[in-house]
């Protein structure tokens, strides 16, 4: 018989390590956006390569190869009047397994006339994996953001398909100080098998772009969604919402993790001409 006096109660992560806030702030100088200050912490590291494009790239990694049991980080991100940033991530976000869970948080401000690329790789939750994410962006007058939030099923080859314990990231899009998106997806076994409910779709995406720069090319991408049809056990399914005149939010599902990134990408196919450069390139994956 257990005795409770020696069952320690589990707090959440952020009660028992503090959130440890890292910042990024990003500057127009003359014709180019320049990474004014780069301030890593915690097990947060933050790379800002060159690139030959008017904007300021930047990419997020980990000490520990992903977020391990306790890890709560937060960034906060600044873009200036009339600058372009560009941020992702070195590869997946991996999850490892975190009784007491972890947590990332995101805040991002972009002034009047910036631009703000958020397109990190898809998280991987591993089995017993337990993560919360926010991100939570304001824009100013004239302002772009284009944001993707991805979610693959883990490690599949070792049988950890949707094998997470929970699973949680909450979105908050500001448009000119007037809020049009506040959600949150919660992916609990509690609530169903994991498994059985997402069947045969290995990601999960929002893809929102937002801003009246922007517009050109969320008509494009809706065009093309609904050139589309979907057909029974379609391999990639999409869907589309406009929230209010000036962004747009994207929704997809794909059996395969390779077919829904490079579905995403060729969305993204006007990025480049924003930011002057193609950061998927780099990696043998244009934007086409």
């Amino acid at each position: 018989m257990r005795n409770p006096r020696l069952i320690e109660e589990r707090a959440p992560a952020e009660a028992v390590f503090p959130r440890i806030a890292g910042r990024l702030d990003f500057e127009r100088v003359g014709p180019r956006t320049v990474v004014r200050s780069a301030l890593p912490m915690g097990p947060l590291r933050l790379l800002t390569p060159k690139n030959h494009g008017h904007a300021a790239w930047a990419y997020t990694s980990s000490l520990g190869g992903g977020f391990v049991d306790g890890d709560a980080v937060r960034l906060d991100l600044r873009v200036a009047r009339g600058a372009a940033a560009f941020l992702s991530t070195q590869g997946a976000t991996r999850v490892y397994r975190s009784p007491r869970g972890c947590t990332s948080e995101t805040r991002a401000e972009v002034a009047a006339g910036a631009l703000l690329a958020l397109v990190p790789d898809p998280t991987a939750c591993f089995a017993g994996a337990r993560f919360k994410s926010r991100c939570e962006v304001d824009l100013g007058s004239g302002a772009s953001l284009v944001l993707l939030d991805a979610l693959s099923a883990g490690r599949s080859h070792r049988n950890e398909r949707w094998a997470f314990q929970t699973y949680s990231s909450g979105l908050r899009l500001a448009m000119e100080g007037r809020v049009v998106l506040d959600e949150t997806l919660l992916l609990e076994p509690a609530h169903g098998p994991l498994a059985e409910r997402l069947g045969r779709f290995d990601l999960l995406a929002t893809l929102l772009l937002a801003g009246a720069p922007l517009a050109a090319a969320r008509e494009e991408v809706s065009r093309r969604i609904e050139a589309v049809p979907v057909g029974a056990r379609s391999a990639l399914i999409e869907s589309k919402s406009r929230l209010g005149p000036d962004a747009t939010l994207v929704r997809i599902a794909a059996v395969s993790v390779e077919e829904g990134l490079a579905r995403i990408r060729s969305h993204l196919r006007f990025l480049p001409a924003f930011l002057g450069d193609d950061p998927f390139s780099r990696r043998g994956m244009p934007c086409t």
